[in-house]
């Protein structure tokens, strides 16, 4: 019967004329209202409908038949049901869960925390090169890197030099400065925008002598406001793996130490600075008077306790009035500066060398008895004759000389004596003097005396 059929039609047409036959065709007797019940058109919201019926319909079954028909036996090789768990039960297993993924964050925070104080700890320093050597060290130590190097920012020449560095496998005196822009680090310093990245992702490629072990870098600026002091760069994690964000906000958290602490480190250069002028010649780059009389004093109170010999020379180029007169100022400092270059190359590195006023030089000789003064004076006296002076010729002797004159302190000496008229005498002062016992200047030998006698000629 037409009532318990589907029809089926592949063309609305068709549809259309088996109506019309119903209506008033040869199949009028058979038209009720059941004909066109099971009659479904392809319309997409109909379609959906019977699909969510369709679903229901096989939920249902699906439910009755394991309430009809009792649970199977699984063997050892089947997968085992899983184990109904009600409601209070599935609650309390989240927020154990919960609870141990908050304890576990809880110490890997105390454990960050720990570190960047320890971090902040040991960076701090009162030398500026350790300070350097150090921010490197913690910061490659906390990102586990096995590479890491500080650029500073040196505002004058718009560029970054390499300070210190872990890992690299060139010296830091032959990396090249980069101009602000150039590279890696000269564009992040440029930007004031960290980076953490691959070399493949920005495009590049690194260089073979690098001998980078992995592509994954992080490339930090270090400012404060509008302040910029360098990059910090970390690269080759350790185990091989890449860096993420979680480690670029490990970095943005000592950022600030790093940065407070590069401030110290150009204050405290600052202050070096002007104490070294404060105790510099700043015409021949000797130490001054003022060094001279403090370090005397020093070596004189451990001359004292240790029963260490203390010798003490004086130089005075003979004629300088004559030498400024005929040649001007300024070819009488580049004598001086020639006499100070002489005494660099002549004397040893525990001797100190000053220019003590004028013309005049004075060198303190640590541990040195008066046999050895006379060696080494012997040896500047070489050195200032082997060193050409301009305008030499126009001395009165033909040449620039000098004159040295030597004396030595000794425990064993019970009263204050001064050299002897010797005509080097006045090159050393009644002050200076009074504050050393001085060997009698007939102690001399006789070789000694001459080299403090004699006039070194420049030939």
């Amino acid at each position: 019967m037409w009532s318990s059929a589907a029809a089926r039609f592949g063309r609305s047409s068709d549809y259309r004329e088996l109506a019309e036959r119903f209506r008033s065709g040869d199949l009028q007797d058979l038209e009720s209202e059941a004909t066109f019940q099971n009659v479904i058109f392809a319309d997409e919201s109909d379609l959906d409908h019977a699909a969510l019926r369709l679903t229901q319909a096989a939920s249902k079954f699906l439910k009755n038949s394991n309430q009809t028909h009792p649970a199977v036996e699984t063997s050892p090789k089947e997968v085992p049901a899983p184990v109904a768990i009600d409601a209070k039960e599935e609650e309390q297993v989240v927020e154990e869960v919960e609870a141990q993924s908050l304890v576990s964050q809880h110490a890997l925070d105390v454990s960050l925390a720990d570190s960047i104080r320890n971090f902040a700890a040991h960076i701090d320093a009162s030398d500026p090169a350790q300070t350097y050597k150090s921010i490197v060290a913690q910061s490659a130590d906390l990102l586990h890197a096995e590479r890491s190097s500080l650029l500073l920012f040196d505002e004058a020449a718009n560029q970054l030099t390499m300070t210190a560095a872990r890992g690299i496998p060139t010296h830091l005196s032959e990396v090249a400065p980069m101009a602000v822009g150039e590279g890696i680090a000269g564009a992040v310093l440029r930007e004031n925008r960290p980076l953490v990245a691959t070399v493949d992702e920005l495009g590049r490629t690194s260089r073979a002598e690098r001998r980078y072990k992995t592509k994954s870098f992080i490339s930090y600026p270090i400012t404060i406001g509008p302040r910029r002091f360098g990059v910090l760069n970390l690269a080759d994690k350790a185990g091989g793996g890449a860096y993420d964000l979680h480690d670029l906000s490990v970095v943005d958290l000592i950022a600030p130490q790093i940065a407070l602490a590069l401030e110290r480190a150009v204050w405290q250069q600052r202050a070096n600075k002007f104490q070294l002028m404060s105790i510099t010649d700043p015409l021949t780059g000797l130490h001054n008077r003022r060094y001279l009389e403090a370090r005397l004093a020093e070596e004189l109170s451990r001359s004292k306790r240790y029963n260490y010999p203390l010798s003490f020379m004086m130089i005075d180029i003979d004629d300088f009035k004559v030498y400024n007169d005929l040649n001007g100022h300024q070819a009488g400092d580049r004598a001086l500066e020639i006499t100070a270059q002489c005494l660099h190359a002549a004397l040893r590195k525990v001797d100190v060398a000053s220019r003590y006023g004028g013309e005049e030089f004075s060198i303190l000789l640590p541990q040195t008895s008066l046999e050895e003064a006379g060696v080494i004076a012997d040896r500047v006296r070489r050195k200032i004759m082997t060193t050409p002076y301009p305008h030499g010729g126009t001395q009165p002797s033909g040449a620039v000389t000098v004159s040295i004159g030597l004396a030595t302190f000794l425990l064993r000496s019970t009263r204050r004596k001064q050299l002897c008229e010797l005509p080097i005498a006045r090159c050393i002062t009644r002050r200076a003097m009074a504050k050393i016992a001085l060997t009698p200047t007939r102690a001399f030998s006789q070789r000694q005396d001459r080299i403090a006698r004699t006039k070194t000629r420049n030939r």
